[in-house]
């Protein structure tokens, strides 16, 4: 899949860039290949802030994309 994000088009848009969410976590992006993600977004130059962890809910990791947003990157666990 893809994502595009809306580019700001004046000065109060701008001055919000990578502080949407007041620094916390705002966006989250689900794969089925978390290894294989994280390899390719890493490749791609994106900077990780953690090492993936398991959660109850899957495998998470926070990245920051280049307009500084915080994402989590998720493989959510199977149900059984």
């Amino acid at each position: 899949g893809r994502l595009l994000i809306a580019k700001a088009t004046t000065d109060t848009q701008s001055a919000a860039i990578g502080n949407q969410t007041g620094g916390r976590v705002g966006f989250f992006a689900h794969t089925d290949d978390f290894a294989g993600t994280q390899a390719r977004l890493v490749d791609a130059g994106i900077l990780f802030h953690e090492q993936p962890r398991h959660e109850s809910y899957g495998t998470v990791a926070v990245f920051s994309d280049p307009f500084g947003n915080r994402w989590d990157l998720i493989e959510p666990k199977e149900q059984a």
